[in-house]
């Protein structure tokens, strides 16, 4: 989730790549998944990635552009369920914590973040899957607009 930037006085072209690749490449994923559902007539399921940094400001490393974009993301989703509800496309989000990837494996703030949870431990990816499952099966068939924070109680604190 760290962007490098130093504070709030990003250059703009770094602000606007980050929303590029976050919010409006999701809304267009987003679109032409559900012009395909809505074509075949049956519907289906949608589910974006957040993070909780659009529920949070992260510490101690700054990323403005990143936390949001994520925001942006969320409310995203949550308009989306409510524009194509009637057509039977569901959108939901999952919004994961630290999670234990190849991107920030070895990263030096990792002692600090496991610090700051109060399961004090990073997740494993394996550990998204139940959410993922539940949202792309029929046992959500009621469930849309919702946002799943899936962060070991890290936005809790």
């Amino acid at each position: 989730t760290c962007t490098g930037l130093d504070d709030a006085d990003i250059a703009l072209d770094t602000w606007k790549k980050m929303l590029d690749v976050n919010l409006t490449g999701m809304l267009l994923v987003d679109r032409a998944g559900a012009e395909l559902m809505k074509r075949h007539g049956h519907g289906g399921s949608i589910i974006n990635t957040a993070s909780m940094s659009g529920h949070i400001v992260n510490i101690p490393q700054p990323q403005v552009a990143y936390n949001a974009s994520k925001a942006g993301v969320i409310m995203l989703t949550k308009s989306l369920a409510v524009e194509w509800a009637d057509k039977n496309v569901r959108v939901n989000s999952i919004s994961p914590g630290y999670i234990m990837t190849d991107l920030i494996r070895g990263h030096e703030l990792i002692p600090r973040w496991t610090e700051l949870s109060p399961s004090a431990r990073m997740g494993n990816p394996e550990e998204l899957q139940g959410v993922a499952l539940y949202l792309a099966s029929d046992a959500s068939s009621f469930t849309t607009g919702s946002d799943f924070v899936v962060d070991g109680a890290y936005t809790c604190v």
